[in-house]
């Protein structure tokens, strides 16, 4: 049996297509939060390799040990000049930038900074995150399972 067109004004409005603006809504606030998980999962990530090449900067560094006085069984000294530049010889080879200091002649602190480039936040107009690590060594020296 065919109706007829006017049959339509009286039984109420015609809501075809209203699932379909529901759907596209309701795809776009998915989208939206799968392309926020995976850029804040990629700023973690990041944030990670950052902290690591400080860590292993920071490491790298502090063997730079002062031969002499460590085979005379003295107090152990970082060569300060060689301690900076094997950090910064790191970071530079691991493509990360970051500044060496040393603090109170025996703490090497080495700090990283990066960009995480964004894939989806970028619609929004967050196209980068700056992420940033820390580090530091510090030599001692014990004896007998106590600092020196």
């Amino acid at each position: 049996m065919m109706r007829h067109p006017a049959h339509r004004l009286l039984t109420g409005r015609d809501e075809r297509g209203a699932i379909s603006v529901w759907f596209a809504t309701a795809a776009l606030v998915m989208v939206m939060l799968v392309g926020m998980a995976v850029d804040l999962g990629g700023k973690v990530h990041a944030q990670q390799q950052a902290r690591s090449a400080a860590a292993q900067a920071a490491r790298t560094g502090a063997q730079e040990v002062q031969g002499s006085t460590a085979i005379r069984g003295e107090e152990l000294r970082v060569d300060l000049n060689a301690a900076k530049a094997a950090a910064q010889d790191y970071l530079r080879a691991a493509g990360v930038e970051g500044t060496v200091t040393v603090v109170d002649g025996d703490t090497l602190i080495v700090r990283t900074t990066d960009t995480y480039d964004s894939k989806f936040l970028g619609i929004i107009g967050l196209d980068s995150m700056n992420v940033t690590g820390e580090a530091s060594a510090r030599l001692i020296r014990t004896q007998g399972g106590i600092e020196r």
